[in-house]
């Protein structure tokens, strides 16, 4: 998603730097918008469209009283990218019957053996039973790959390795997944001609009437998703479309637009390459963050969830902020992934004051204290008034680190306790419901 925010983000940072907004500097805005939506490889003919309906708006809307022209301008672009990739309109992530059975479909690479297991976890983290069935009998890897990521994420597995009846496979593997809420059927991407992938995907549709049709798209093929869900869709209705590798490339853009011109919805985007990193994809908040307004909400469920998770919170409320506290703070820092996927949710202003050798450094220091706590007693975690040279002393030799850092480590800690205040605020916050503004 960075590459799209670079690019986007540069657009807004020239036009909250103009003096006024005359018919020049318009039209100096709208072909920079153009070239950025070029560049994220948006069909033309969407790119014209796009421009036009939002120098029209500029043109002839005026701004509410008090909102600068600059600040309305920025305002317009926002709503007519969110219009762009599919309106206002959230996924709807509920399952309307159990089990409920989701069918992927896609061209070989695009990651839909990975995008099967993250589905899978992000449903297991909302307390239902999961099954994977693997019907690909093409790829010889792909049995085990599904197995041995079903085994990872904690959900239901069934395939047949050296089975040559894709169809087959499917039926029986519903069959196998009794007491469970939600199936997701991995089909084959590969085949010799597209004719034969095409008609082995009907075929499996037809024997085990899916109740949903996911179309996962690789975003680096941009706008050529489009022929893809089109091509697809002369077969077996698609319902839902989830696009990976959107962390890796300004393509993903195109893929979005493309794949909203279709009709067909995005349900999820991939966002790394581990198996929580899925996310649902809303049109609202994926604009604000590339356009550089971040998306606090998002950054305020994330955490809550995770800390909620380590019962961090729950011992915050309740003023028991000690060492073992802090090690469960950072413990659920590190689950949230990499930091600077994380400062991808702040607004823009915020997160540009942060360079990426203080990211990298925090990130190494979170791994550093991880290993100093955990080379500490629980006596020492519950009352860190007693660490002493000598402890101090043996922790350092424990975690591989100077005593130096030990010390560095408990500063952060006792500043660590006054922040606490600023957590429980943004949990508050979380629980009344923020809205991005």
């Amino acid at each position: 998603m960075r590459p799209l925010t670079e690019l986007f983000s540069k657009l807004v940072e020239k036009i909250r730097g103009v003096e006024y907004i005359d018919e020049q500097t318009l039209q100096e805005i709208s072909r920079e918008l153009q070239r950025s939506l070029l560049k994220a490889d948006v069909p033309l003919d969407m790119v014209r469209a796009f421009t036009d309906t939002a120098v029209r708006r500029i043109r002839e809307e005026r701004p509410p009283p008090g909102i600068p022209v600059k600040d309305f301008v920025i305002y317009v672009i926002y709503q007519e990218l969110v219009k762009l990739l599919g309106g206002e309109a959230e996924p709807d992530l509920k399952l309307p019957k159990r089990p409920y059975v989701i069918m992927l479909l896609g061209v070989e690479g695009s990651g839909k053996t990975t995008t099967a297991a993250k589905i899978a976890l992000f449903y297991i983290k909302r307390g239902l039973k999961v099954g994977v069935v693997e019907t690909d009998t093409i790829r010889p890897a792909a049995y085990d790959q599904l197995k041995q990521l079903a085994e990872r994420v904690g959900a239901r597995f069934y395939g047949e390795r050296d089975g040559n009846d894709a169809v087959g496979i499917a039926r029986r593997g519903l069959e196998q997944m009794k007491g469970v809420d939600l199936v997701l059927v991995d089909t084959a991407g590969r085949h010799k001609n597209e004719q034969s992938l095409l008609e082995e995907v009907k075929a499996i549709y037809d024997a085990i009437k899916p109740d949903e049709v996911m179309l996962v798209v690789d975003a680096t093929v941009g706008r050529q998703a489009a022929a893809q869900a089109e091509a697809f869709m002369k077969y077996v209705p698609i319902h839902s479309v989830a696009i990976t590798k959107m962390d890796s490339t300004a393509r993903g853009g195109g893929a979005l637009a493309a794949v909203a011109k279709t009709g067909a919805r995005v349900k999820f985007i991939g966002v790394g390459e581990g198996v929580d990193e899925i996310e649902p994809f809303s049109p609202r908040k994926f604009v604000a963050r590339v356009l550089g307004m971040g998306d606090l909400e998002t950054l305020v469920e994330r955490v809550k969830a995770v800390f909620e998770e380590e019962e961090v919170l729950e011992e915050l409320e309740s003023g028991r902020l000690d060492l073992l506290t802090f090690k469960k703070q950072i413990d659920a820092l590190l689950k949230l992934g990499p930091l600077s996927k994380v400062l991808e949710l702040l607004p823009g202003t915020l997160a540009s004051k942060i360079s990426d050798e203080q990211i990298e450094l925090s990130q190494k220091n979170l791994r550093r204290w991880r290993a100093i706590l955990s080379s500490m007693t629980e006596e020492e975690l519950r009352d860190p008034s007693i660490l002493n040279a000598s402890r101090i002393r043996r922790i350092a030799i424990g975690a591989g680190v100077t005593p130096k850092d030990v010390k560095d480590m408990l500063k952060v800690y006792e500043s660590m306790k006054k922040m606490s205040k600023v957590l429980r605020r943004q949990y508050r916050l979380g629980a009344r419901g923020v809205r991005l503004q």
